[in-house]
C-alpha cells in the first residue's frame, strides 16, 4: 500500500502539461508588435549597469579587454536566448520558464521554476525601485535622504533598511497602476524610456571615438607610474589592451553576464503579441545584439576616453567626460541612467504578474491570482499582489544580501529551459490524440502519424542502431525515456564536475550525452537551437558554473524560500492542479472513446510542440 501510495506521488510529480494549441484564442489582448517585445528585451535587459559595471569591470578586472568580456558574456546569453526562443515559437502561451519545464520535464520542476522567477522579479523589482530612488536623490543633492535622515529610523543590520524608502514605495504603486491600466500603455512607455537611453549611450560612444586616445589601450608601467605618481601596480596588470591576461578576461566575463539577464520577459508576453511565433524568437536575438552593441561601445568609449586604471568605480561615465572636458555631458548621463532604471524596473515588473498568472491558472497557486480585468485584459489580481509585495520589500528591506538570490532564480530558469530543449527534441509531443488507457492503468502510447488512422501501435526496440540513427518516426516513447535518463546523468555529473570552483580548484569538463547530432523528427519540429546536444550542454555548464560560485548564505536563503514554496505546493498546488484533475477525468471516462476529453483537442499542428 505504501509503496502504491509512493508510486502515485511520483507520477502527480512528474505529469507534464497538456497545451492546447488548436485555438489563438486568448484572455489577454494580441496589441504587441515585434518592436515592442524588441524594446521590451531592450528596456529590461540594458538597465543602469550599463552607465556603472563597465567601470567596476575594466578597473579591476578586465581593463580595456572588457569589451572582450562583454563579447563572451553576449555568446553565453545568446545560448540561453536561443532556447527561449525555440519554446517561445512552440509553446506561445504565458508563463516562460514555468510553463516551458511543465510541457517537457514535469510539474515539480515546472513549480519550482516559477516560484523562482517570482522571488527573482520581486527582488529585481524592489532593488531597482531603491536604486532609482538613491539615483533620483543623489542628482537633486541629496534631499530626500537628508528631510528623512532624522526623521524616520527602522536599521536592523541584515535585514531592515536604515530607513523606508518611501519614493521607492510611490514609484512601485504608480508603475503597478500603469500596468493594470493595460498592455499597451505599458509598452508605449517602456518604448519611449528606451529610446531616450539608447540616444544616451549612442552619444557616450560617439564622445568616445572623438575625444578618446587608442593609446589608452596600450599603456605601459611608465604611463602607470606618471599618471598615478605611485610604484604600486597592483591595480595595473601588465598594461596593453589585456592587462589581466586571460583569466581577466573570464573573471569579466562571468559578471557581465548578469548584465543580460532579462531579455527572458519577452518570453511571458505569448498571449499579448501578434504573433507570437515570429515576434519572440526574434525579439530575444535582437534584443540581444542590440544590448550587446550598447554594452560594446560604451566600455570602449569609456575606456578609449580614461586610462582604466584612474576610472572612478561608483561613476565613471561622469567622471569621464569631466576627464575631457566635456563636464555638462553627465547630466546626459544622469538622463540616460535614470530612463534605463525605468526600463529595468518595467522589465521586472511586467512578467512576474505572469508567471503568477500562469502558476494559479493551473492550479498551482491560490486561483484569485487568475483573474483577468475583462476591460483591460490584464492579470489584475496578480499584478496588484506582486507590486504590493515588491513595494513591501523596497521600502522595509536591506536588499543588499537578498540579490544574490535572483541570480539563482534566473540561472537555473535559464538551465532548465536548456534542459526542455535538449529534452523536447527525442521525447514525444504530449498530446491528448496519443493517449490510449489500459484498463486502469493509464499508458502513453507514441502512435505512428503515418498510421495513426489505422490505430496500429508503432514498434520499439532498443538497439544500438536505432540510438544513433533514429528513424524518421522519432521521437518515441523509447527515444524520451532514454534521454530522460541521460540528461539526469548528464546534470549530476556536470553539478559534481562544478562543485570544486568553490574552492577554485581546476574545473572539469563533461561527456557529451549519447545523442544524436542531427535533428530527429523531420518537419513537424521547428529548430532555432543549432548544434543539439552541444548548445544546450554549454548553457547549462555556464550556469551551474555561476550558480556554485554564489554564497552559502544566499544558498541557506535560497532553502529558505523554497521549504515556503514546497510547503504551499504540497498543500495546495499538488491537490487543485488542473492537470490532475484533467487526467482523473479521463482515466474516468469511456473506454469506447478514451480519447475524447473536451477543451484539449488539438490541431495536427500542435505537434511541434
Amino acid at each position: 500500500m505504501f509503496g502504491g501510495k509512493m508510486s502515485s506521488l511520483g507520477k502527480k510529480l512528474i505529469r507534464r502539461r497538456v497545451v492546447d494549441l488548436s485555438s489563438e484564442e486568448t484572455r489577454f489582448a494580441r496589441c504587441l508588435s515585434t518592436l515592442d517585445l524588441i524594446a521590451l528585451g531592450v528596456g529590461s535587459t540594458l538597465g543602469a549597469g550599463v552607465y556603472v559595471l563597465t567601470g567596476e569591470v575594466a578597473k579591476d578586472t578586465a581593463g580595456p579587454s572588457i569589451v572582450l568580456c562583454f563579447l563572451v558574456a553576449a555568446l553565453s546569453s545568446i545560448l540561453a536566448g536561443l532556447c527561449y526562443a525555440e519554446f517561445g515559437a512552440r509553446v506561445p502561451k504565458t508563463g516562460s520558464a514555468y510553463l516551458y519545464s511543465y510541457v517537457t520535464v514535469g510539474e515539480i520542476w515546472a513549480f519550482t521554476t516559477g516560484w523562482n522567477l517570482i522571488l527573482s522579479y520581486v527582488i529585481g523589482t524592489a532593488s531597482v525601485a531603491r536604486a532609482w530612488s538613491a539615483s533620483f536623490d543623489n542628482i537633486i543633492g541629496n534631499q530626500i535622504s537628508t528631510f528623512f535622515m532624522n526623521k524616520t529610523t527602522l536599521h536592523l543590520p541584515g535585514v531592515l533598511a536604515e530607513r523606508p524608502d518611501f519614493f521607492a514605495l510611490i514609484l512601485i504603486a504608480l508603475l503597478t497602476a500603469l500596468l493594470t491600466f493595460g498592455v499597451s500603455e505599458s509598452a508605449l512607455v517602456n518604448k519611449i524610456f528606451t529610446a531616450v537611453n539608447l540616444l544616451v549611450l549612442a552619444f557616450v560612444f560617439i564622445a568616445g571615438c572623438i575625444k578618446g586616445d587608442i593609446k589608452n589601450w596600450q599603456l605601459t608601467v611608465e604611463d602607470y607610474i606618471n599618471l598615478t605618481h605611485s610604484d604600486e601596480i597592483n591595480t595595473f596588470g601588465s598594461g596593453g589592451f589585456v592587462p589581466f591576461k586571460l583569466e581577466g578576461v573570464l573573471m569579466g566575463a562571468a559578471t557581465c553576464f548578469y548584465a543580460f539577464v532579462g531579455f527572458d520577459c519577452i518570453a511571458t508576453t505569448g498571449e499579448e503579441a501578434r504573433n507570437p511565433q515570429r515576434s519572440i524568437p526574434i525579439g530575444i536575438i535582437v534584443s540581444l545584439l542590440i544590448c550587446f552593441v550598447a554594452y560594446f561601445g560604451v566600455s570602449a568609449a569609456l575606456t578609449l576616453m580614461v586610462p582604466y586604471f584612474l576610472l572612478n568605480k561608483k561613476s565613471p561615465l561622469p567622471e569621464a567626460f569631466k576627464a575631457v572636458g566635456w563636464e555638462p555631458a553627465r547630466y546626459a548621463v544622469a538622463i540616460g541612467s535614470l530612463c534605463a532604471l525605468s526600463t529595468s524596473l518595467l522589465g521586472s515588473m511586467f512578467p512576474m504578474p505572469r508567471v503568477i498568472y500562469a502558476m494559479a491558472e493551473d492550479g498551482l497557486l491560490f486561483k484569485f491570482l487568475s483573474k483577468i480585468n475583462s476591460r483591460t485584459k490584464t492579470p489584475l489580481s496578480a499584478t496588484i499582489t506582486s507590486g504590493l509585495l515588491a513595494a513591501v520589500l523596497a521600502f522595509l528591506l536591506d536588499l543588499k544580501d537578498l540579490v544574490d538570490l535572483m541570480s539563482i532564480g534566473t540561472l537555473l530558469a535559464y538551465s532548465l529551459v536548456a534542459v526542455c530543449v535538449l529534452i523536447l527534441r527525442w521525447v514525444p509531443p504530449l498530446m491528448p490524440d496519443m493517449l490510449e488507457l489500459n484498463g486502469n492503468e493509464e499508458e502513453r502510447v507514441v502512435m505512428n502519424p503515418n498510421i495513426a488512422a489505422t490505430g496500429t501501435k508503432q514498434k520499439e526496440t532498443l538497439s544500438l542502431t536505432a540510438l544513433f540513427n533514429p528513424s524518421a518516426d522519432t521521437p518515441t516513447a523509447l527515444s524520451g525515456r532514454i534521454v530522460y535518463v541521460c540528461v539526469s546523468i548528464m546534470g549530476s555529473a556536470g553539478l559534481a564536475a562544478e562543485l570544486p570552483v568553490m574552492s577554485r580548484a581546476q574545473r572539469h569538463g563533461s561527456k557529451a550525452l549519447p545523442l544524436e547530432w542531427k535533428h530527429p523528427g523531420g518537419r513537424a519540429f521547428l529548430s532555432l537551437v543549432p548544434f543539439l546536444p552541444l548548445l544546450p550542454l554549454c548553457s547549462i555548464f555556464v550556469n551551474i558554473l555561476l550558480m556554485v560560485q554564489l554564497s552559502t548564505g544566499t544558498w541557506v536563503r535560497f532553502a529558505i524560500w523554497m521549504a515556503v514554496g514546497f510547503m504551499i505546493y504540497f498543500g495546495y498546488g499538488i491537490r487543485n492542479s488542473v492537470e490532475g484533475k484533467n487526467a482523473k477525468e479521463l482515466r474516468g471516462s469511456t473506454t469506447e472513446n478514451p480519447l475524447h476529453h473536451p477543451g484539449m483537442e488539438l490541431s495536427p499542428g500542435a505537434a511541434a510542440i
